[in-house]
């Protein structure tokens, strides 16, 4: 029993809530788009996720990473006024303190995120990309470059969820199950020195999501 705790509270020292929490986008036609954090299979509380206060200032854009969104906050969300039609995106590698890796070295999170799928251009570092404008099947890029063999969820409108793998050219097809808002996630680990959140980290978790409306 004392084995079974200490190993139980080992593996709690090395969690941290990044692991556990996505960043994405909804838009609806050429409205607002708003920005959550959270567990995307769960209804998200009207007073936000209890670790919602660290979502502080993501930069959304069109466009541009340069020329950034202004946003306004809300109880559950960031509302971010823009005003072109198209797909937007973000990136925030400030949301969540560094914490210790397993091998005791600071490790760090970047989100990404996008909404819409009119677009095969990419403009993040991890993204997932349609290959062609409107359609379902989605290549996971790093720096531009497929990730083959990569892990994909789609949760559907209805919450159901599935994890697929993604082919030698970083390929899957989101399976069609209906109207309404698909949300696809991935994760990649990328070794190397960099600063997150104020803090030097050994290495960097990016978790990526894509929402589209599917009619």
């Amino acid at each position: 029993m004392k084995k079974l705790f200490s190993a139980l509270l080992a593996f709690s020292f090395f969690v941290s809530p990044a692991t556990a929490h996505e960043v994405w986008i909804e838009r609806d036609a050429n409205a607002p788009a708003r920005i959550y954090l959270g567990e995307p299979a769960d209804v998200v509380p009207e007073s936000g996720d209890p670790e919602f206060a660290k979502l502080k200032a993501p930069t959304l854009f069109v466009e541009s990473r340069d020329r950034p969104a202004p946003l306004v906050r809300r109880a559950n969300h960031i509302e971010a006024a823009v005003s072109a039609a198209g797909d937007v995106r973000l990136v925030d590698d400030n949301v969540f303190e560094p914490w210790a890796g397993e091998d005791g070295k600071l490790q760090g999170v970047v989100y990404h995120a996008r909404a819409g799928r009119s677009e095969t251009r990419h403009a993040l570092e991890l993204e997932i990309v349609p290959v062609a404008a409107g359609g379902d099947s989605f290549a996971v890029l790093w720096q531009g470059k497929p990730l083959p063999g990569a892990k994909l969820t789609v949760i559907d409108p209805d919450r159901w969820s599935k994890s697929y793998v993604a082919d030698d050219k970083g390929v899957i097809t989101a399976p069609a199950r209906g109207n309404g808002r698909y949300l696809l996630s991935t994760s990649h680990e990328v070794a190397g020195e960099r600063t997150l959140a104020g803090k030097a980290v050994a290495s960097a978790v990016h978790v990526s999501t894509l929402t589209y409306v599917a009619q």
